[in-house]
């Protein structure tokens, strides 16, 4: 794996990962990758400091002084973009229910009134979320996995 800094023409800047340089340029010239919050196709490498894990025991001792911090690079939003999908991803995990593989079939059961009305997120597969928009119900793709499907 390979991470890289990402430039979009709109200068929105984000880190991604691949499986290789070659896979990177594959996508790329694929069109495939795509700015983390505007979405253009048109992204650059941005010069990079490389990163060197330090000697096992330097970092031993490094984890000792720091004893159980949970926090990181990674665990704290790094723009006020990120910091708003993340507010947005605690308002819809703390006032919906998640239905995991069942959205589309339930969603379509609150829009039939065969269920009742209720807030509810999920995941639904490109087919299913095409039908329920082409048959009028109100749904919208979050900007974020489920938790516990980060990785």
């Amino acid at each position: 794996m390979i991470q890289y800094a990402l430039k979009c023409y709109e200068g929105h800047q984000f880190d991604s990962w691949f499986q290789s340089a070659s896979a990177f340029d594959k996508l790329q010239s694929a069109g495939l990758v795509t700015c983390a919050i505007c979405g253009a196709t048109q992204v650059s490498k941005v010069l990079m400091a490389p990163a060197v894990r330090p000697a096992r025991a330097t970092a031993q001792k490094n984890e000792a002084s720091q004893g159980d911090q949970t926090s990181g690079p990674l665990s704290t939003p790094a723009s006020p973009e990120e910091q708003k999908i993340a507010e947005l991803r605690r308002s819809v995990e703390a006032n919906s229910e998640y239905v995991g593989g069942e959205f589309a079939q339930k969603a379509r059961a609150m829009h039939d009134g065969d269920a009742p009305e209720t807030s509810i997120y999920g995941e639904a597969n490109l087919e299913e979320a095409k039908k329920l928009v082409e048959d009028g119900v109100p749904v919208l793709p979050l900007p974020f996995r489920p938790s516990g499907k980060d990785n």
